[in-house]
């Protein structure tokens, strides 16, 4: 790693990249679920292509996590954010979640939302310590999902 990491958004060099580091980051939660979590299952080459809601946090050489998030008319939403297994606990994560916020900020949308899988017991703790607020459980898609909202300052 070289270089001060920053978010940029994500290219089709970038796909096999991405792909790397989700299977990756959500290998450790298949045994929990007992299935491959929806991050696994997503084509982010035709994402990327198709759309411009992939980012990746990157340095001078390599990429070391992905952001996916989802404008709609109210909110942000966060559908995958995924830190390379070797770099986790250096504070990526944070960085990524605070692009998030300014995507809100500059979308004038007062809310970001997420959701995660209860089995990742290791998000249900880290999302609070970033400021999100769980709102909701239920089974969506065929998994047991927990809802988090952060509100934003916007002036509108």
């Amino acid at each position: 790693m070289t270089g001060v990491p920053f978010v940029r958004r994500a290219n089709v060099a970038d796909a096999s990249h991405i792909e790397r580091i989700v299977t990756a980051a959500y290998a450790p939660y298949v045994p929990r679920i007992g299935r491959k979590p929806a991050p696994m299952t997503v084509d982010y080459r035709a994402l990327v292509t198709a759309t411009d809601h992939v980012w990746v946090l990157a340095d001078d050489s390599e990429v070391m996590g992905v952001i996916v998030t989802v404008p709609e008319a109210d909110h942000l939403l966060i559908e995958n954010v995924a830190i390379d297994p070797q770099l986790q606990g250096r504070g990526h994560g944070g960085t990524l979640l605070a692009h998030a916020e300014r995507q809100a900020i500059e979308l004038r949308v007062p809310q970001i939302r997420l959701y995660t899988n209860a089995a990742m017991t290791e998000n249900l703790a880290f999302y609070p310590r970033m400021g999100y607020l769980e709102v909701d459980r239920r089974a969506q898609d065929g998994f047991d999902r927990v809802f988090f909202v952060k509100n934003i300052p916007v002036g509108r």
